[in-house]
């Protein structure tokens, strides 16, 4: 039976230590060769966006289901009780449910359906545009831009009126814009059909992923891409999603985004685990610093009350202790959770 070594440090998620709690038009979209080798169903025109939505309920889902809480019962059985406490910790608090593929209607109304009997808010994370990863370490993605319409509506019809805050296609915008994908028009297109779509609900806020301060450097020239993603349609921009930039140096990074959208575009920052920074390294152990690098920590708690101009809520939206990839031997698959990796993050 494994304990828990002497001399531990204190969790950085004891009580106090972190801050406050969990508180268009009609689109005629021709897209571009290798998205689409069909007719595209027709767009759906938004209805309510933006500032129009109706109030949300004030705090985040916290899905009973979470892969912390599990392990903490498993490690309190065998005596572990430090690590089980800590795992506790994070299953307590709020995070995103991560959509990568396959039926999604079904699933969607299960997911909100709880979170409406609860009261809360839930956070969606649409992961499944074509060629998604742009070849890093993970795979997958709908095999067409047709497939990839139709799961967002079946997106759409999952949501139903309920409200949900929706983080839409993690990197999508910023690989478009760097060159990244083999056809960089098509993919904007699809990401402004979702968004329209998405919009049509009446009650989805979403966010345009944007990606981080360490990747777009030319902000003029991402906002440019937000615009033509429908960003304006949308509830705003969505930043650091899976990584760890500190929230200080993400917010000056999205002010300048927003400034160059006309200064009033709203944007929400994930601070899952960006408590210590990104590693001060390119690459850590052989494989690049992006992928589990060692040292991190979770960052602010969710929140709506950031008290920062512009910044509609901090989000954790991805799960602390979930792999980013199989980047070294012995790493789980992306996505999988690794409770050793969980547990490091909430140490000092």
């Amino acid at each position: 039976m494994r304990t828990s070594p002497p001399g531990r440090p204190a969790s950085r998620l004891a009580a106090g230590q972190r801050r406050g709690g969990i508180a268009a038009a009609g689109l005629a979209l021709a897209l571009l060769a290798g998205c689409s080798d069909q007719a595209a169903p027709p767009p759906v025109a938004p209805e309510v966006a933006g500032s129009a939505l109706p109030p949300a309920p004030p705090e985040f889902f916290v899905d009973p289901a979470n892969p912390a809480d599990a392990e903490a019962q498993r490690r309190a059985a065998r005596g572990d009780l430090a690590d089980a406490e800590a795992l506790r910790e994070l299953g307590r608090r709020p995070s995103a449910k991560w959509l990568t593929g396959g039926p999604a209607r079904d699933e969607v109304d299960a997911f909100l359906a709880q979170a409406t009997r609860s009261g809360q808010t839930p956070v969606l994370v649409l992961h499944n545009v074509p060629q998604r990863d742009c070849g890093r370490q993970g795979k997958g993605g709908a095999r067409s831009g047709t497939a990839y319409q139709s799961w967002i509506r079946e997106v759409a019809a999952g949501i139903a009126g309920r409200p949900a805050i929706v983080v839409l296609e993690p990197g999508a915008l910023p690989d478009a814009v760097t060159g990244c994908v083999a056809d960089p028009e098509g993919r904007i297109a699809l990401l402004r059909d979702a968004v329209a779509v998405l919009a049509s609900t009446g009650t989805a806020r979403i966010y345009l992923d944007a990606g981080h301060p360490d990747w777009v450097s030319d902000v003029e020239k991402l906002a440019a891409g937000l615009h033509r993603a429908g960003v304006d349609e949308a509830a705003g921009f969505a930043l650091n999603v899976a990584n760890f930039v500190r929230t200080e140096d993400t917010v000056d990074y999205g002010h300048r985004i927003s400034d160059a959208l006309g200064g009033e575009t709203r944007f929400v920052v994930d601070t899952s685990r960006n408590g210590n920074g990104p590693y001060p390294a390119d690459r850590v152990k052989g494989a690049p610093s992006w992928c589990n690098p060692p040292g991190r920590a979770v960052g602010e708690d969710p929140t709506t009350d950031t008290g920062l101009p512009r910044v509609d809520a901090l989000l954790w939206v991805k799960f602390p202790g979930e792999s980013d990839g199989d980047c070294r031997p012995g790493e789980p698959d992306s996505g999988e959770f690794w409770p050793e990796y969980a547990i490091s993050l909430t140490q000092d």
